[in-house]
């Protein structure tokens, strides 16, 4: 009964219209009005007027400008960097998920911060260390005085560390505000690398959710030392303000910034709308919510997967070296199939997808560099919250997309992992944190 009853919840929240709009405004020139919470039985309230975002000061561009980048060549699904990944998809039956920890609170996010220690977020707005498989007692930061989680998909949703933290301290966390909206902010760890000074936050950059869902919430360094956002398209069911498809507004998109050369950021000269047409800090859009994103450690490639709105969940593919401006197609279309009207536009397919006859939410994973487990070497897993299915997809040296269910679980996977090591873990959103090993 407990797994119908989440299941339910997420899927009213994930798949309909969700929650009702904040009505603030960032720039502080509306009212408030107080919020209603409506049932997925009423109808969609008419959108809000939208601010799109504020920020601190208007970022610099970084220079020298490169060339423009070559958008009538779209990056195709088959495009593979020499690496050392397997030919085929592997015996799951022989390995299993081990339990590492438990009692974690609504565990959403799981990463490293170059040492032996594992971060797991928690969406109340802790951020715990789990270390030598055991839960440090003290959290290493505690911002539940700033984070909103009234709503299934608000909270402290995402975490990064600076590819120079052991040198400088920051990390990185993507949250929801106590107005609603979305929060990006630096943080800085204390003289006890256990400990984080929760006074010392910065932020970069906000951005208005018209509604309580789709926040996106992932924050990742790519290989360039950019840092990337993940944002939702604001919310509601349909995406009914456009946002996907729009470019004057950081919704619906994957972010791309520098966090290093000025404050609060800097825009990349080969972000692909420096020169206009779209908000500089885009690198890629037609996203409704993207729920984990990650890059491959040694090729540097980069997995979206997107929450679908009724019938299609995917996962998306973004190899490295592109010059970024993709359209990945919400709310065009859900998946590869025509949604809000016919595809006429240039479009990205995904390369994999899956129907809600087999879960309803996807949420995307890593890819495999462990070097105890050889056999899973170059394989992407993903898994479905709903369900608990783990699925496998390889990208093959003659560029095919192999793809399987490798594993059937009772899990309500919020998110999977890495460490230093390159070990995979997963979070249960009922507070487990598990570990994928030989069962021989």
């Amino acid at each position: 009964m407990t797994r119908w009853f989440i299941f339910l919840a997420l899927l009213l929240s994930a798949c309909s219209t969700a929650t009702s709009p904040s009505g603030s405004d960032l720039v502080g020139t509306a009212a408030s009005s107080p919020q209603t919470m409506k049932t997925p039985l009423e109808p969609e309230q008419p959108p809000p007027t939208q601010t799109i975002f504020t920020i601190t000061e208007t970022p610099p561009l970084m220079t020298p400008s490169p060339e423009e980048p070559d958008f009538d060549a779209a990056p195709t699904a088959g495009t593979k960097p020499e690496s050392q990944s397997v030919s085929q998809l592997p015996d799951a039956s022989r390995y299993s998920w081990t339990l590492v920890a438990d009692n974690f609170q609504k565990p959403l996010d799981l990463t490293y911060a170059g040492d032996d220690r594992l971060f797991v977020v928690e969406q109340s707005g802790i951020i715990r260390i789990l270390q030598d498989d055991q839960v440090l007692p003290e959290p290493f930061l505690d911002i539940r005085d700033r984070v909103n989680d009234n709503a299934s998909e608000r909270g402290l949703l995402g975490l990064a560390f600076h590819p120079n933290y052991a040198e400088n301290g920051f990390f990185f966390v993507n949250y929801t505000g106590e107005d609603g909206h979305t929060v990006v902010s630096r943080f800085q760890v204390s003289k006890d690398p256990n400990l984080a000074d929760p006074d010392g936050e910065f932020v970069l950059l906000r951005i208005q959710q018209p509604y309580a869902n789709h926040n996106g919430g992932g924050v990742k360094f790519g290989p360039d030392g950019m840092l990337y956002i993940g944002t939702g398209d604001g919310g509601s069911g349909g995406d009914p303000l456009g946002n996907g498809q729009r470019l004057d507004t950081l919704l619906g998109k994957i972010l791309r910034i520098n966090v290093d050369d000025a404050l609060p950021y800097v825009i990349p000269s080969d972000n692909p709308f420096v020169e206009g047409g779209g908000l500089p800090e885009i690198w890629a859009f037609g996203l409704r919510n993207p729920w984990r994103f990650s890059f491959d450690r040694i090729t540097g490639d980069l997995y979206i997967a997107d929450v679908g709105q009724n019938l299609w969940e995917e996962v998306n593919f973004l190899p490295a070296g592109s010059p970024g401006g993709v359209n990945y197609g919400w709310n065009l279309r859900e998946g590869a199939h025509s949604f809000a009207s016919e595809m006429t536009e240039r479009l990205t397919d995904p390369v994999a997808e899956y129907s809600h006859e087999l879960g309803c939410s996807v949420t995307g994973g890593v890819v495999v560099r462990n070097l105890p487990l050889p056999a899973w070497n170059g394989i992407y897993l993903y898994g479905d919250y709903c369900t608990g299915t783990i699925w496998g997809l390889l990208l093959t040296e003659d560029g095919i997309w192999q793809e399987a269910q490798l594993f059937d679980t009772d899990f309500f996977i919020a998110s999977f992992g890495e460490d230093a090591s390159g070990e995979i873990y997963l979070a249960d959103y009922r507070g487990g944190v598990y570990r994928l090993e030989s069962s021989e």
